[in-house]
């Protein structure tokens, strides 16, 4: 780049100045050039893109966003769909635990008291601790965040472990509370120590959309230990707290209801005036006639099957609405965009198969699922389902039930239902022939526990040998193509003798 006036200005007092400036112009015009996304010029126009941190964002937008999220969940199906289909898939039946100690003894105790727990585990005294699962991912997505509270009771309450779980919508943080606080800082409701750790979380007594809370004076907020709290949202910034997981398409989806309105109103407005009867040349100049219906009374509002007369009418015409085309093209490439959105497939999303075949949803559906993976494994197990395991072995030991507060888990999501079941089934087969996977493995991806499935084999074994029966589901006795396995008998041992029926 050329020297301008000013360099050559500063050139003939500070020459070593005017060449570092003409350096520095080069290196940032090359860096802008390199990449188009950060060009100016007339087709950048108007791009606002600050520079601002995420906290910052979801400050100013956060609370706008949920409220316009869960309005359109209320009233539009699409946004509705999604949240459903995507809860459906990351929680399903429920993310089961399984101790994982390796002492049976102290894995069974545990599992059997968990199951217990379960179904007393709701504060409020509804829902079981996988309908839980389902409430808080619903809020997770829909809201951008939830708050889970652990409540300890006592044991005069009569629960199988001293612990329930409260859940709370994100409106019961007070995003006012945010600055220095005593030397700890406040975002939102947050309040991190001085290495940026959690420390506790600001909490209104009521939800401020409650009118009886606020006429109760539960508006005021306290901070309960970030320890009692558990915080699901999904972290696509360094930031402190969630938005709707929608909220790239909420415009789309407000648009989309608009147009469907508009396009509504006007095939009604059209199909409302049946015919028209005019009148001769003469009675038509001068003043423009009034309409009336047959009754004659002026026309002043449009109504289904209206037939509308001028004075003087002796010509009929007949209203014809016009076709309009493009209405489905436009709602599908619509709903394409909402779909990618809120990251749901679009035949999920609405229900479309027309365009798939076999081959096409099968591919469709291994992002999806790679998706839900990840969500499952990397964002509601650890923000969630590890904080409430750890606060149930904490509660049993503290109450004596087992001997150690720490007892290892592993989680089993619920399994992925098959697109074509005998496909998937062989493949499993091949796989636990081949050492690549375990017999439990491939229980546990079925959304079971493995321990139990095979304990209950092994009883259902015991008690047909007992009865002296062969099934041909028993690979023990018959082979894969139904004879029977070498050593084994060809014929069925003959059962107990029943005793003879009393008269």
């Amino acid at each position: 780049m050329p020297a301008n006036w000013m360099d050559h200005a500063i050139a003939s007092v500070a020459p070593r100045m005017a060449a570092r400036r003409v350096l520095a112009r080069q290196a940032f015009e090359t860096l802008t050039r390199g990449y188009d996304g950060a060009s100016k010029g007339r087709r950048t126009d108007g791009w606002r893109a600050p520079g601002s941190s995420a906290d910052t964002e979801i400050g100013v937008a956060g609370a706008l966003l949920r409220d316009r999220m869960r309005d359109l969940v209320r009233n539009n199906p699409h946004a509705a769909k999604a949240v459903a289909v995507l809860v459906n898939n990351i929680i399903g039946a429920g993310i089961m635990p399984r101790a994982a100690s390796g002492d049976d003894k102290l894995d069974r105790t545990v599992d059997a008291l968990f199951e217990r727990w379960t179904a007393e585990c709701d504060a409020d005294g509804q829902l079981d601790f996988y309908g839980l699962q389902t409430l808080i991912c619903r809020e997770m997505i829909e809201a951008g965040e939830v708050l889970v509270r652990r409540r300890l009771r006592r044991a005069s309450d009569g629960l199988p472990v001293p612990l329930q779980l409260q859940v709370l919508e994100a409106d019961f943080l007070d995003a006012t509370k945010s600055g220095v606080l005593g030397g700890a800082r406040l975002v939102q409701g947050i309040e991190f120590d001085p290495v940026g750790k959690r420390r506790a979380y600001w909490l209104h007594g009521e939800h401020p959309g409650d009118a009886w809370g606020a006429l109760q004076g539960g508006l005021g907020s306290r901070p309960v230990p970030a320890t009692e709290i558990a915080h699901v949202y999904e972290k696509q910034r360094t930031q402190a707290r969630g938005v709707p997981w929608g909220a790239p398409v909420i415009r789309s989806l407000r648009d989309l209801d608009d147009y469907e309105v508009a396009e509504l109103v006007r095939k009604k407005t059209e199909a409302c005036v049946t015919a028209i009867v005019f009148g001769d040349d003469e009675a038509q100049q001068g003043i423009a006639p009034s309409v009336v219906d047959a009754d004659g009374n002026r026309v002043e509002q449009f109504e289904p099957g209206l037939i509308a007369y001028a004075r003087g009418g002796k010509d009929i015409r007949f209203n014809q609405p016009s076709a309009t085309g493009g209405y489905g093209e436009y709602k599908r490439a619509s709903l394409h965009t909402i779909s990618a959105g809120f990251r749901v497939p679009y035949e999920l999303l609405t229900g479309d198969l027309s365009q798939v075949n076999y081959s096409s949803i099968r591919a469709g559906l291994v992002e999806f699922r790679r998706m839900i993976d990840a969500v499952q494994w990397q964002l509601f197990i650890p923000m969630l389902c590890a904080p409430v395991w750890r606060w149930f072995t904490e509660a049993a030991w503290a109450a004596g039930q087992i001997p150690i507060p720490d007892v290892p888990v592993e989680w089993s999501p619920p399994k992925f239902d098959a697109v074509d079941p005998y496909k998937d089934a062989m493949a499993d087969l091949l796989a636990i022939r081949t050492g690549t996977m375990t017999l439990a493995q491939a229980i546990a991806r079925q959304g079971h526990n493995p321990d139990a499935v095979l304990a209950e084999i092994a009883a259902t074994n015991a008690k047909l040998d007992g009865l002296g029966l062969v099934l041909d589901s028993d690979p023990r006795r018959v082979t894969k193509t139904g004879s029977a396995q070498a050593g084994e008998p060809t014929s069925v041992p003959d059962a107990p003798a029943s005793e003879p029926e009393k008269e």
